[in-house]
């Protein structure tokens, strides 16, 4: 008789029985490749380029001894603060604490790395979180290049080509009132994005919030989103971030004085962890709420999921424990009916990797990206990363599908 498929079956035999499938998978479908590689993990490094003064991407990349590379992003790794020398070295060493556990080891040992080094990763902050996550991305891009196979075959396969992508152009919008969100929300339409996503409260504190002065800040962010629904008119999505600024009540009057601008979503009026009150807040109010985006494993998710405190989850690649952990919340929260849109305020590296998972996600809704910042953006990665009317290819190269451009990055190293 079979045994019963329960919720707690599923969390229990995911884990193990995913990542032993999809190492199979990879050894018996990529045609003459032997069951074990040579190649062993020889050594890290960590390549800071500045974008902006708020911006700092975070590249990582594994060497192996015969040398083969693979990459990975921890950008962020400090919250969404500007990057320091002392983070970086402050990453420096929490990456290498954690790349001693595999040094000398297979690429292939994937497995070995998130046991031994989830630990840490659950003991420690966000830089854990993400120094973990960083070196679990480069593993499988280095699997796929040995293997000469796309990461997402290692994982089970694709089930689309393209992607839809959503434009966050809150960092690059200048100035930050209504014409300037406008002004940057319909350039980024005019470059064939069908959705876009503002924090028009961004900058401000919980603070700021609290009588008597909640009213004007809360109405001006208010006026900036009614703005960038007038600039790109309604046939496109738009998406509004709160950075967890409000609490309940706040929280339900915003969203409340939000919905003439029909929005796509609501997101993090309050902070992930503060699960009751995003339930209250969702029945309370109208438009679909979103969230997670700095939660660690399917056991920071699975609150969110399973109370369907939420519409949407958004972990990020970066942080929530890299690409196979990502596949593992994704079909956690397919059991309660959520959708999944990979958080992605990020740099090209970041997202070939979310793509790798996106590219066979059954419950994926679409990807954000960091619009605007830099022009030279996409050729950081080769081959050069493109979108074409809101999407982006899923690639067909191995691992992870692109490169590093070492000139570009030590032209804007930090």
């Amino acid at each position: 008789m079979p045994t019963p498929f329960s919720r707690r079956n599923f969390l229990a035999s995911t884990g193990g029985a995913l990542l032993a499938a999809a190492l199979i998978r990879n050894l018996s479908c990529a045609a003459g490749v032997a069951t074990t590689t040579p190649a062993k993990l020889a050594r890290l490094e960590l390549l800071p380029v500045r974008a902006t003064d708020r911006t700092v991407w975070l590249f990582v990349r594994l060497h192996t001894d015969t040398g083969e590379t693979g990459l990975g992003e921890a950008s962020d790794a400090f919250g969404f603060a500007n990057t320091s020398r002392a983070d970086v070295t402050r990453l420096t060493s929490e990456l290498n604490a954690f790349f001693e556990l595999v040094r000398g080891h297979s690429p292939l040992d994937i497995a070995r790395f998130r046991q031994a080094g989830l630990p840490r990763a659950s003991a420690g902050k966000l830089i854990a979180a993400t120094a973990y996550s960083a070196i679990e991305q480069a593993l499988w891009d280095l699997a796929g290049k040995l293997l000469n196979q796309p990461t997402y075959n290692l994982l089970g396969g694709k089930v689309r080509d393209r992607l839809p992508v959503y434009a966050n152009i809150n960092r690059v919008t200048q100035p930050r009132t209504p014409a300037g969100f406008a002004a940057t929300a319909k350039q980024a339409v005019a470059e064939g994005f069908r959705s876009v996503k503002l924090a028009p409260w961004d900058g401000f504190k919980r603070a700021d919030f609290t009588e008597p002065a909640k009213s004007q800040p809360v109405t001006d962010g208010i006026a900036c989103v009614a703005a960038v629904r007038e600039a790109v008119g309604d046939g496109v999505q738009v998406m509004v971030d709160a950075h967890s600024l409000f609490d309940v009540p706040l929280a339900i009057e915003v969203a409340q004085r939000l919905e003439p601008y029909r929005l796509t979503w609501y997101e993090e009026p309050v902070a992930p962890l503060l699960v009751p009150e995003t339930v209250k807040i969702r029945r309370a109010i109208k438009q679909d709420m979103a969230g997670g985006e700095t939660l660690f494993q399917m056991k920071g998710f699975s609150p969110l999921c399973r109370e369907r405190a939420v519409e949407v989850i958004m972990p990020d690649v970066k942080h929530c424990g890299g690409l196979l952990e990502l596949t593992h919340i994704a079909a956690m929260a397919q059991l309660d009916g959520v959708t999944v849109a990979p958080h992605n305020p990020s740099g090209p590296v970041s997202t070939a990797a979310s793509i790798q998972v996106c590219a066979g996600m059954s419950n994926f809704k679409i990807l954000e990206l960091q619009w605007g910042e830099v022009p030279w953006r996409g050729e950081l990665v080769s081959p050069v990363e493109k979108f074409e009317n809101g999407d982006i290819t899923v690639p067909t190269l191995p691992g992870l599908g692109v490169t590093l451009n070492d000139a570009l990055a030590k032209k804007y190293a930090m």
